[in-house]
């Protein structure tokens, strides 16, 4: 039973990291129809003539847009760092023990994209700094990807810090 539930655990860690990962390096935390978007980095448009996106930096970085930035790189690197020490602990640490480490910079890595998610949420008027209409657009997938790993990453870390290890 335990190796089922390390093995869920570590299912859960991993799948988590990869939608962390997906919502930043992907273009569509804000859409305008199929044809525009917007992201951390780029704002990109679609062209049919070449039915390829074209992407350019932002120019114009606020405060918000780089404290969005900064929290979801700490997320990633916190539960990069959290899935290091688990494999570590399992390792080298003695039969009984807790995964507290690994359990509190999982919760650490999840309040960091609760804080990027939640900023975007209510500044997104003031990262996209558009002259376009923001009610004919809508949040995008890799939003709402970041916005699931959040409960996704609190889980796992309350259950590495409930993981004994017994061999």
């Amino acid at each position: 039973m335990m190796a089922l539930l390390l093995l869920f655990v570590i299912v859960l860690h991993l799948v988590t990291l990869a939608m962390l990962f997906i919502a930043i390096m992907e273009k569509s935390w804000w859409a305008w129809g199929e044809i525009e978007t917007s992201d951390l980095w780029h704002n990109c448009m679609f062209d049919n003539a070449t039915q390829t996106w074209l992407c350019s930096s932002r120019t114009e970085e606020t405060d918000w847009l780089q404290a969005v930035q900064a929290l979801m790189i700490l997320g990633v690197v916190f539960s990069s760092i959290s899935f290091l020490v688990f494999l570590g602990q399992l390792f080298t640490m003695s039969k009984g023990g807790l995964f507290y480490l690994t359990g509190l910079c999982q919760i650490v890595a999840g309040m960091s994209v609760f804080a990027a998610a939640l900023i975007y949420t209510f500044q997104h008027q003031d990262i996209l700094q558009d002259t376009r209409e923001l009610t004919l657009g809508k949040f995008g997938f890799c939003f709402i990807m970041a916005w699931a790993c959040v409960p996704l990453l609190m889980l796992s870390g309350v259950l590495y810090v409930h993981l004994r290890k017994r061999a």
